[in-house]
């Protein structure tokens, strides 16, 4: 139990910066980091505070906190990332309470759109509560440029599996969590695709980790297709998605966008979406997009932007673990056929590869109704049982 004396004593404090206006081209951070206090260990842990208004899925099970750890950026310097952590109640077991990190679907590439911001950080989790009843730690990420100063490298693989992969470790040094080098990591859609590199990454960038599996709820996969396939009805991931990369690339958006187009997608681009009035905001925002003419080419087709979703698609190294993956048959924004090829691929290399078919179940959805499968599949990796595989 943290007791007021430690919290003071780890300058639990956050500042929230105001934002009256998210025109023009710069990013603020919501959590206040000064740069003397970056430079660090990854996985090392830079603040630490209560999380309030954790929900019934924590309450009389675990505590809950907001935090700030060290991560490694693109460039290879520190970083500061912040994210959220579930401790169950009552004392680690021998060996340590078993982690497992939680990737969040995508909620936009500002630092306002940090999952940990919500009133209800606990509510983005599926099945927390009986994760939590299991004796499981559980961290989840905000990735990169979320709540922290910059903007979100979206879909970028190597900046996400480095973020969870710090998440773990943070973790383990979180004090009182009891979290072991044992850990599965999960998530849905964007989260799938972090998690899919998450395997992809651990043993070289975090070989002191012990990865049992990876879970990935209708991921992200090969994003020239997926790119192809949502030009017509998910103008705001792409929006989202151009804005984070030519920023990575240093370059203007308005060398792809249309010039009609672009006062919506400045807009669209910087929307979050994880409620329903920024659903219904972003909805009102795209339809623009939706009715002119967006780019001014395909980037699929053209590089630099091509190369970033070709190197960005996962399955280029060894997926580094048993994979279990979960689709809806009834997806629009990951064309189901495009994750059952992705899944085929990984049973080519040898991985052995669980896939759950979802008979109706739209995007939204196949994380939550795919959770208790995914939960019982990763309690049985922690146990050390052969991962099952629908490989022919």
């Amino acid at each position: 139990m943290f007791t007021v004396g430690y919290l003071s004593r780890f300058a639990a404090t956050v500042t929230f910066a105001v934002f009256l206006s998210l025109g023009g081209d710069r990013a603020e951070a919501l959590y206040d980091v000064q740069p003397g206090e970056i430079p660090g260990k990854p996985g090392t842990i830079i603040r630490v505070w209560p999380l309030e208004g954790g929900g019934s899925a924590v309450k009389g099970n675990g505590e809950a906190f907001r935090f700030l750890y060290r991560s490694t950026g693109l460039d290879g310097q520190p970083i500061p990332v912040s994210g959220a952590i579930f401790i169950p109640s009552g004392a680690a077991p021998a060996g340590g309470r078993n982690v497992i990190a939680w990737a969040h679907p995508t909620s936009g590439v500002m630092p306002p759109c940090a999952p940990s911001l919500m009133p209800d950080t606990a509510g983005t989790i599926w099945n927390l509560s009986e994760l939590l009843s299991q004796g499981y730690v559980v961290v989840a990420t905000d990735y990169a440029g979320l709540g922290t100063d910059g903007i979100h490298p979206y879909l970028i693989g190597e900046s996400e599996g480095r973020a969870v992969l710090d998440s773990v470790r943070a973790a383990r040094n979180f004090p009182n969590s009891g979290a072991s080098d044992r850990f599965a990591v999960w998530g849905h859609s964007q989260g799938g695709h972090a998690a899919l590199y998450t395997g992809e990454l651990a043993a070289r960038y975090a070989p002191d980790l012990k990865l049992v599996g990876v879970a990935a709820a209708a991921p992200a996969t090969t994003l020239v297709e997926l790119f192809d396939d949502d030009e017509k009805t998910e103008q705001d991931l792409l929006a989202m998605a151009l804005l984070s990369w030519t920023r990575l690339q240093n370059v203007s958006p308005a060398t792809i966008v249309e010039p009609a187009a672009m006062p919506a997608f400045n807009k669209t681009a910087r929307d979050c979406l994880e409620s329903v009035a920024q659903f219904e905001t972003i909805e009102t925002d795209e339809k623009p997009l939706q009715n002119e003419k967006f780019f001014k080419f395909d980037p699929s087709e053209v590089e630099p932007w091509k190369g970033i979703m070709v190197r960005n698609s996962p399955g280029h190294a060894p997926a580094g673990a048993p994979v279990f993956i979960a689709q809806g048959t009834a997806d629009t924004t990951v064309n189901p056929q495009i994750t059952k090829r992705f899944g085929e691929a990984l049973c080519a290399q040898g991985v052995r590869v669980s896939f759950v078919e979802l008979p109706g179940v739209s995007h939204v959805f196949v994380a939550r109704d795919s959770a208790p499968a995914a939960i019982r599949w990763m309690n049985d990796r922690f146990r050390g049982a052969l991962a099952p595989s629908d490989c022919e």
